[in-house]
């Protein structure tokens, strides 16, 4: 999501309350807010390894990033492993996403505190080119060993996956996932799920698109597979929605303090999701988003409430 678009920043401003706003006025030093309390965690249910229920997204903003732009994502990486942060999801398709985020990690001194996320793709479906890919993301991600391997958007699942199954009795992957972020590839994903042991897999999902949960989360859980989701904030459509509008009183029940906070935990709260993955480049998204893997979530009761209460806004 773009670092500086103004209806996230109107949302934050409307939304959040006295304590966000005093430290975004810079009465409140923004790490204060990190260190309330321990981050919500899920366990990958293949392993019952946990990971924070909030990680970081690196398409488009960490593409291109130079100067001043890289030293933010620095303080964002800094700030975020200092949480408890652990889930960074990247690709070889984001520009230089990769290397930054390898650069980053390793002058901060955090790679072992990560959970590193990448993807391969292939037209071809050809195992040597996909294995050289590999090969070329670990080198740029500067480990030895990524945590996740995902098939990207579903490319050429049937020829790469033998190759990462392969990876992983290996050592060189610790997790399987394959990834969409299209409605169209659903029903393509639900047969890969139930056909492959898959450890993980990454699907679109936000509060104005409900689609994943009707099958995919469930069959997720049936399957024993861990979730990470993508576009939680619908490309920012969720924010239009509620742009100029107060957050309700109602959201102090789950300690949303802003509607990025109500909308990611609306979508963590569901029990067959393991970790949502927003793209945050600037250090007050970063404190806005790892609030919500923080306090309290939304029962049953709420997560209707949140979805009447949406669906009930002009379109």
């Amino acid at each position: 999501m773009p670092p500086h678009h103004p209806s996230r920043r109107d949302a934050i401003r409307i939304g959040l309350g006295a304590a966000g706003l005093a430290a975004f006025a810079g009465r409140i030093p923004l790490g204060a807010l990190a260190s309330e309390s321990p981050l919500v965690t899920r366990p990958i249910p293949s392993t019952g390894e946990r990971i924070p229920v909030v990680g970081i997204g690196t398409a488009r903003n960490y593409e291109t990033a130079t100067g001043e732009e890289g030293a933010t994502l620095r303080e964002v990486l800094r700030r975020f492993a200092a949480a408890g942060g652990k889930v960074i999801d990247t690709a070889p398709a984001y520009g230089n996403a990769e290397p930054v985020v390898g650069e980053l990690a390793a002058g901060l001194g955090v790679r072992r505190k990560l959970f590193l996320a990448t993807k391969v793709s292939s037209r071809s479906g050809s195992a040597a080119d996909a294995a050289a890919q590999m090969e070329a993301s670990l080198r740029r991600l500067r480990t030895d060993r990524v945590d996740l391997m995902q098939v990207w958007n579903l490319s050429s699942p049937d020829a790469l996956l033998p190759l990462l199954f392969e990876w992983k009795r290996r050592g060189r992957i610790r997790y399987v996932g394959v990834t969409t972020s299209f409605a169209p590839q659903h029903e393509a994903l639900t047969a890969l799920m139930r056909a492959h042991p898959l450890d993980f897999i990454q699907v679109d999902y936000a509060i104005d698109n409900r689609e994943a949960a009707d099958r995919i989360l469930p069959l997720a859980a049936d399957r024993g597979q861990a979730v990470l989701v993508n576009l939680p904030f619908g490309r920012t459509r969720v924010f239009e929605r509620v742009r100029g509008r107060p957050l309700p009183d109602w959201a102090k029940e789950i300690d949303a303090s802003s509607w990025a906070q109500l909308f990611l935990k609306y979508l963590v709260s569901h029990p067959s999701v393991t970790c949502v993955i927003p793209g945050t480049a600037t250090v007050p998204y970063l404190e806005d988003n790892i609030a919500a893997a923080r306090g309290r979530l939304p029962d049953a009761a709420m997560r209707k409430r949140i979805e009447a209460y949406f669906d009930g806004l002009p379109g």
